[in-house]
């Protein structure tokens, strides 16, 4: 019996998490060096992720370190009227 392409690709997302990402590898101390320049480049629209490779992927299971982006994120947006 050939496993479905559903099966499959639960398989390949589980493999993942269990291998962790496959790019450059971001610790919560770079997190949070980095968090300033990142979310002030994600909200001007300027590759945010091109200048902090790795941090979507750290922000995405790292609950604690995504708590800090969303707060800051919202603070930036607030006081400049979402404008960088």
């Amino acid at each position: 019996m050939t496993p479905s392409r559903e099966s499959r690709r639960a398989c390949k997302h589980l493999l993942a998490g269990l291998l962790g990402p496959s790019g450059p590898e971001v610790t919560c101390e770079d997190c949070f060096a980095n968090l300033d320049v990142y979310v002030e480049r994600e909200l001007a629209g300027d590759g945010a992720d091109v200048l902090v490779p790795g941090m979507r992927a750290h922000l995405e299971g790292c609950p604690a370190c995504a708590e800090e982006h969303d707060s800051l994120r919202d603070l930036i947006a607030r006081d400049t009227g979402g404008r960088i």
